[in-house]
């Protein structure tokens, strides 16, 4: 969402085929009069209020869309989205669907209105003659604007009693447009419209968790004067969230790791900026000391246990005896008199813990590797510390070679740890993590249904081939797209 202090350019600007190369629609809720009327009067309001700074006359969204949109009709679908919009809001809006120039970004560009027309003008007559001075505001004598010589000043006006001397048709502006919860709504509301049409599943979106254990990064706009300082920040963001991977597959509680969030870095940055302005350097360096604190978590659960396994369900897996085909039912039933209790089905989330146990002990043995490497580093440096003086200058610099490289390992390790669950379709470790429990449990309490039923009726269950066949089919699958998503990634990193 971006302000907007001439909403009648950019509204010209958004709606004109001469200046956009890939225009497919423009809608309005109400005539461009509207717009110029709105401007008129946020311009007379903010010179009436003596604020310094910019005047905003409206407000600004782009909406991303999927791509596969653009099999959709576009003046039906600009149509959709600019009145769900108003009918939640009240507001009049304008708005344009466009493609960017490789047209890889489907987007709508939709202005609003921060005030809504009165049913009625409402007019202020004046009951004596009223005095304004060069800059609109309301003085209380004719002395005040008048100059030497006893003339009216230029741009100074009087108002004679009985005329009307304020007329509005607008509204008060809409506070809640200002407020932080605004923007997080709008994405929530849009992104269950957009889920609404996206016809594969795999398309469905999900607005980021701001009070979620992860930092947003930023987007790098065209010819953002801010680009290098962004593109820094974003590096400091994904230190830190490639921190929390490793937290949370260590076992760390996500409830911790918010802590660590909130009081290094959101209670810090928030007390800083009420104190002295945004400091970007400041950011990162609370970033930074957060990321230390993690781990030191991290590190303090390597300590005090050994990795954590599914050693309960493992332990029934194990302990099953070999499997013997099951019986026919109709035989059972010919030879019971009472009816046969329906076999467990697995269900389908219950069939994925087989292959969610295969990537989350790829993700344990993967940030156990990075945790060795990290001790290491710390035995490297104790050496280096000790390696002083002349004689020792070469030892010195194999060491601080040899720390070096452990460093650049520990970074690639790193990102590859947290690409692992985005290669198999899931968006980070904490997304993976909250599958693969809740598949765990469902298993558990299928491996259970079925141990009853077994007692019951004396017949014994043996998916395991079927079961196996269909993990093998789907890890083959999954393997090729695995493969394929960081076949793009390397692409995109050369």
């Amino acid at each position: 969402m971006s302000k907007l202090p001439n909403v009648k350019g950019r509204i010209s600007y958004i709606s004109s085929k001469a200046r956009q190369e890939n225009l497919y629609a423009v809608y309005e809720t109400t005539d461009r009069k509207f717009w110029r009327e709105l401007a008129m009067c946020n311009q007379e309001e903010f010179r009436k209020s003596g604020t310094k700074g910019i005047c905003i006359e409206a407000r600004e969204l782009i909406i991303a869309l999927p791509e596969s949109f653009v099999d959709y009709e576009p003046d039906k679908l600009l149509k959709l989205f600019t009145e769900h919009f108003k009918q939640n809001y009240g507001v009049e809006c304008i708005s344009a669907l466009h493609h960017n120039k490789r047209k890889t970004n489907y987007h709508i560009h939709l202005i609003f209105s921060e005030r809504k027309l009165l049913d009625e003008p409402v007019e202020k007559i004046a009951t004596r003659n009223m005095f304004y001075d060069e800059n609109g505001k309301h003085v209380r004598t004719k002395k005040e604007i008048l100059d030497e010589a006893g003339q009216l000043r230029s741009g100074c006006k009087i108002i004679p009693k009985g005329e009307v001397y304020e007329r509005n048709i607008f509204t008060i502006k809409d506070s809640r447009f200002k407020s932080d919860s605004f923007l997080d709504e709008v994405k929530r509301s849009y992104t269950d419209l957009i889920n609404i049409y996206v016809k594969d599943d795999k398309q469905k979106l999900k607005v980021f968790d701001r009070n979620g254990v992860y930092l947003p990064t930023k987007k790098i706009g065209k010819n953002n004067p801010k680009a290098e300082q962004i593109r820094t920040d974003n590096q400091y963001r994904t230190i830190w969230n490639q921190t929390v991977d490793r937290a949370l597959i260590s076992g760390v509680p996500e409830r911790q790791i918010l802590e660590v969030k909130q009081s290094e870095i959101g209670q810090k940055v928030k007390a800083s900026i009420q104190k002295s302005g945004r400091n970007p350097a400041l950011l990162r360096s609370l970033i930074m000391t957060a990321i230390y604190a993690l781990e030191l978590l991290i590190g303090k659960v390597f300590k005090m246990a050994s990795q954590k396994t599914d050693k309960d369900i493992e332990a029934v897996v194990k302990a099953e005896p070999e499997q013997t085909p099951v019986k026919a039912v109709n035989s059972f039933v010919e030879a019971k008199s009472e009816p046969v209790p329906e076999m467990p089905k697995k269900s389908e989330l219950a069939s994925k813990y087989p292959r969610l146990t295969d990537i989350y002990h790829k993700l344990e043995r993967q940030n156990t590797a990075i945790y060795e490497r990290e001790l290491q580093i710390a035995n490297v440096e104790k050496k280096i510390a000790g390696a002083k003086g002349i004689f020792k200058a070469k030892q010195r610099k194999e060491l601080q070679e040899q720390a070096e490289e452990l460093k650049r390992q520990i970074a690639n390790m790193k990102q590859y740890l947290s690409s692992v669950v985005q290669g198999y379709g899931y968006k980070n470790v904490k997304e993976f993590l909250a599958e693969y429990k809740a598949s765990k449990v469902e298993y558990g309490d299928y491996r259970k249904a079925v141990a009853e039923w077994e007692k019951l009726t004396g017949e014994k269950v043996d998916d395991s081939l079927k079961a196996k066949l269909q993990q093998k089919q789907q890890q083959v699958k999954e393997q090729y797209r695995h493969t394929e998503y960081h076949k793009k990634n390397d692409r995109g990193a050369r």
